[in-house]
């Protein structure tokens, strides 16, 4: 058995109370009053006839409250609201997504679902938004360490290629060793554009671990300890004292970004950012799997709406 042979994968009754079981775990809520307990379920509901379906398609999990008279489905309020796709295409799309550590494209993703390629792009921006934590909580602590890099990807539009990375989009990425990664496009590497973000998402208890560039040299006011490496000496390593784990999610992000993707335009670079943000951030290293990662993404997916425009 393929863990895609799951009948949520393939059911879409069944994809229904997966999703509710997740998002209403004390039962549904109407989406428009609030109201938990003053709703009915409507059964054998079907969509008007067309000619694809003659006899429609019936509407699973739909209810009515009887405070405000509005019928309403785990989907509204959601990033399916206004989707055509039935739901297990959603799961089984999210899975993927979740499952892939170095992304699944587009293409790819129309190919499986059987959907159009605008389809499934959409679909997974969609996707992606929901694994953006928008986590505020400083990174780091007492006695732990946080190491922060910039890389650049892509290329800026209009932009003439030129030495180094001035011709290319800026990311900025914190990682806090054993635990989460937090990234950032900004819109060059300056003091003045990575120390705001450093401060603010570094708890000041923390051992800040950087590379030798003069972004960081006053970083030592603000943290414990600052420790950096001259990797322009050839230096990588000196005891404890490296940025090897940063490194090691561009290595990950990159291969993702020039294999799967190839291409990402600087609009939409911050959507792909939380998309690797969130699978490193929720890794087998951490004890989280793929099941576990699907079921956390399936819960950022409350009180967000992406319109394709």
């Amino acid at each position: 058995m393929s863990v895609l042979s799951r009948p949520e994968f393939h059911d879409e009754a069944k994809a229904f109370e997966h999703v509710e079981s997740i998002l209403w775990p004390n039962g549904p809520v109407c989406p428009k009053c609030g109201s938990v307990d003053r709703h009915y379920a409507l059964k054998g509901v079907r969509t008007k006839p067309s000619k694809k379906n003659p006899n429609g398609v019936e509407r699973h999990g739909l209810y009515k409250c009887s405070a405000c008279r509005s019928q309403f489905t785990v989907r509204m309020g959601t990033i399916f609201e206004e989707s055509h796709l039935p739901l297990t295409k959603w799961l089984q799309a999210i899975h993927l997504m979740c499952a892939s550590k170095k992304g699944i494209s587009a293409h790819q993703m129309h190919r499986i679902l059987e959907c159009t390629y605008e389809a499934a792009w959409f679909l997974c921006h969609r996707i992606r938004l929901a694994m953006a934590s928008g986590a505020l909580a400083p990174m780091g602590g007492n006695g732990k360490t946080v190491e922060a890099d910039e890389t650049y990807i892509g290329r800026l539009k209009g932009a003439p290629v030129k030495s180094g990375g001035a011709h290319k989009n800026t990311v900025v990425t914190l990682v806090e060793r054993g635990g989460k990664a937090r990234s950032f496009h900004v819109d060059t590497a300056r003091m003045g554009n990575v120390m705001p973000i450093v401060r603010a998402n570094i708890a000041k208890e923390s051992a800040l671990m950087t590379d030798e560039s003069g972004i960081y040299r006053r970083a030592s006011q603000d943290f414990a300890s600052h420790e950096f490496v001259t990797h322009s000496k050839d230096e990588y390593v000196r005891g404890n004292i490296h940025t090897n784990t940063v490194e090691g999610f561009f290595s990950i992000f990159k291969r993702g970004m020039k294999g799967v993707y190839q291409h990402c335009s600087e609009h939409h670079l911050h959507r792909y950012l939380a998309e690797f943000d969130f699978r490193y951030s929720n890794r087998i290293a951490l004890g989280v799997d793929d099941g576990t990662r699907a079921f956390i993404a399936l819960n950022g997916v409350k009180g967000k709406r992406l319109t394709y425009r």
